[in-house]
């Protein structure tokens, strides 16, 4: 009688094994390459950010785009911030030619589930080559038309920790 209770699910497992597909390497490379387009994006968002250059980096963000950060405000509290991408535009062009200013991005993970996708990239952030602050940033991107847009992004301000793996 114990026998039919191993036997049967031994079955089953088999059954479902047996007739399972892998995925086609047509769809996995579909999915690479994905991948591969999305971090694009998101380092052509950064190269447009050290360039200085609103164009390039609004090429790559869609018109509604948000973003929020999260940090301890000047009292030591934890908040979350929200900033008008504009203003964000503005300060980034404005910053003087004497300042030298560049987020160093340690690695990029991207997660996907069809029309949407996700970017994870721990980094530091550097002013006049002293470090300023470091974090993670979280950009959300969707597919319209054939398209890839960043429409969110959230990121974490640090001042301590700075040395230690992020992400």
């Amino acid at each position: 009688m114990k026998l039919k209770y191993i036997f049967i699910p031994a079955i089953v497992v088999f059954i479902i094994f047996a007739f399972a597909k892998a995925p086609s390497p047509a769809l996995q490379a579909y999915s690479q390459a994905d991948e591969k387009e999305v971090q694009h994006i998101v380092e052509t968002f950064f190269e447009g950010f050290h360039a200085q250059d609103s164009m390039i980096i609004k090429k790559v963000v869609h018109k509604e785009v948000r973003m929020q950060s999260i940090g301890k405000n000047r009292t030591g509290e934890m908040v979350l911030s929200t900033q008008d991408f504009s203003g964000f535009l503005a300060s980034i062009c404005s910053i003087p030619e004497t300042t030298s200013f560049k987020e160093e991005i340690h690695n990029y993970e991207v997660k996907m589930d069809g029309k949407m996708a996700n970017v994870w990239t721990p980094y530091t952030f550097y002013i006049n080559d002293a470090v300023s602050h470091c974090g993670t940033n979280s950009f959300q991107l969707f597919k319209r038309d054939g398209l890839w847009k960043i429409f969110y992004i959230v990121d974490t301000r640090d001042r301590e920790g700075c040395g230690v793996k992020r992400g």
